[in-house]
């Protein structure tokens, strides 16, 4: 299937509007070619300037989340975690404003506490320089885990119990999912990890129920356009029933 090709159709119901993507293996190209960590993050992150250049040009694809630092990643040295949030500082700088001037919509999720002033500062100005943009909508995952998040949902309801302003049967899946950081996003449709590992890792736990899975041996920085369209191929090629029975 050309992906390109099939972008310019009318009819997209086979493709995935939102992808999810757990950017892993950085760490483990440097090491296999006897550079630095840091470089290997910057090769990571020239990887995900040509990804969201891929999207821009499939229009089918409207919304991608990415999943940058998780709360574990905090474990790390402290070394690589400055190395990882001096990188961040640069992408922003550097991506933000073309990001904008092709209609892209930057949004951040997690615990944005954890992180420095400066980065607090700089996240909510991109997202307001972003904020009518409607080309695509890319989410960013920083300080973020899947269990933290839906702890924060549950905080945030059971406060609206306890104040009396929520009846507890009007508790639903769809409540619950207003109170997440994705609220207004989608489920995604395709989560895609690189790096050979075949879980979650606590990204996205709640959006992912029904999510098709596509896990890929390459590590993150060799991931290209061309990777890409092979797991949306992947994906246009699954059925999905969404707990239905196939009655052919």
């Amino acid at each position: 299937m050309n992906v390109a090709a099939q972008a310019a159709k009318p009819e997209t119901a086979g493709l995935p509007k939102h992808i999810a993507i757990i950017m892993d293996g950085n760490g483990r190209w440097a090491r296999d070619r006897g550079v630095s960590r840091v470089r290997g993050h910057s090769e990571g992150a020239e990887a995900l300037r040509r990804l969201l250049d891929a999207c821009q040009t499939r229009p089918f694809i409207q919304y991608v989340t990415l999943y940058a630092f998780s709360t574990e990643n905090w474990k790390r040295s402290p070394d690589e975690v400055e190395d990882l949030m001096n990188l961040l500082r640069h992408y922003l700088k550097r991506e933000a404003v073309t990001l904008n001037e092709n209609g892209v919509r930057l949004r951040f999720i997690g615990d944005r506490s954890s992180l420095a002033n400066d980065i607090q500062s700089d996240l909510k100005e991109v997202e307001a320089l972003t904020a009518n943009n409607t080309r695509l909508t890319v989410t960013m995952a920083l300080s973020y885990g899947g269990r933290q998040e839906i702890t924060c949902a549950m905080k945030r309801i059971a406060k609206q119990v306890a104040d009396g302003t929520l009846k507890p049967e009007a508790i639903d899946e769809a409540l619950i999912t207003n109170h997440l950081h994705t609220a207004g996003t989608p489920d995604p449709d395709l989560l895609i990890r690189t790096g050979g590992d075949e879980r979650l890792s606590n990204f996205l736990l709640w959006q992912s129920a029904y999510t098709e899975l596509y896990f890929s041996e390459l590590l993150w920085p060799d991931f290209s356009a061309e990777h890409l369209d092979r797991a949306i191929e992947s994906f246009s090629q699954r059925e999905r029933r969404f707990g239905m029975r196939n009655e052919n």
